[in-house]
């Protein structure tokens, strides 16, 4: 009587396993090095690449990849949020942000209820304690941003007696 064969097939080879896996994934791999091939020509993978190595040349790719006059505009653009950033009180954007967020909350939830605001509605809201403390911040963002667009413009209001001593 025949004796059964004990066959154990092979482990396939880490080639032979990518080899049945590309048919499936042929388009994400077509999209990952057109992505690849982005990142090459705009100098990213290779800043990328310097920072991932501990940053030896990094600054030069950076200059390199900024250079020209929109990276300059970049730069500057940075360098001007940060001063912005840093000058602002930390408590006062928690608080903001907070508020930012309640508001935000609270308007989803009136936008989900389909209800619209009338004149009679709006009328009561400006009694609303809340809703009048609101309008202030809103107000009072609105008159330091123009007095500080004024004031870039050159347009500064004149105190009294500052034409009398020709300043």
């Amino acid at each position: 009587m025949a004796k059964a064969l004990d066959f154990t097939p092979p482990e396939p080879t880490p080639q032979e396993r990518l080899h049945a896996h590309l048919d499936d994934a042929a388009p994400a791999l077509d999209d990952a090095l057109r992505l690849l091939t982005d990142l090459h020509e705009h100098g990213v993978l290779d800043v990328l690449s310097k920072a991932v190595r501990g940053g030896e040349g990094l600054v030069t790719a950076l200059l390199h990849v900024t250079g020209g006059p929109s990276g300059t505009t970049l730069l500057r653009n940075v360098t001007e949020l940060s001063k912005t950033l840093s000058s602002l009180d930390p408590r006062e954007v928690s608080v903001l942000g907070h508020a930012v967020t309640v508001g935000v909350s609270e308007s989803a939830r009136h936008v989900a209820s389909g209800r619209g605001a009338g004149l009679g509605e709006l009328l009561t809201l400006l009694k609303d304690r809340d809703v009048q403390v609101a309008l202030g911040a809103i107000l009072a963002l609105l008159r330091g941003m123009g007095r500080t667009l004024r004031e870039a413009n050159g347009d500064l209001p004149q105190q009294p007696n500052q034409a009398e001593v020709g300043r």
